[in-house]
């Protein structure tokens, strides 16, 4: 049985997307995302919000890098990886989204806890020429 590693997550930047690049070149790109959740508790609902940090590699980091500012909405695909380490004698470890696809987004309008649609091309007829 093949195994499966995927994830999809949708919300607002934390911060402007950092990008760096490696010895031999690579576009290394790191941001952070801000993931909503509103669920019913008794009478009302709840708001929970989930961090998540982001890491793209290549073309999708040079992209991010030039347009992903704090407060942005994308939609990131990609796949999870655990990085591990020993710090002090105490074991440690991180989970992080791996970017293969990124989408954007805009800023949500007037503090609506709702991100905006993505921006998209116009279609064929809407050219105005």
């Amino acid at each position: 049985m093949n195994q499966l590693n995927i994830v999809i997550i949708e919300g607002n930047a934390c911060r402007n997307a950092e990008i760096k690049y490696s010895n031999n070149g690579t576009a290394i790109c790191k941001m952070s995302v801000a993931v909503n959740r509103r669920y019913k508790s008794g009478e009302g609902f709840e708001k929970e919000v989930s961090f998540f940090d982001v890491d793209c590699f290549g073309e999708v980091a040079k992209l991010c890098g030039e347009k992903v500012r704090k407060g942005d909405v994308i939609r990131v695909t990609g796949r999870l990886k655990q990085n591990r380490w020993e710090h002090d004698g105490q074991k440690r470890s991180v989970v992080l989204v791996v970017a293969e696809r990124v989408e954007f987004g805009s800023k949500p309008k007037g503090g609506d806890d709702q991100p905006s649609e993505p921006d998209a091309a116009p279609a064929d007829d809407d050219i105005p020429f």
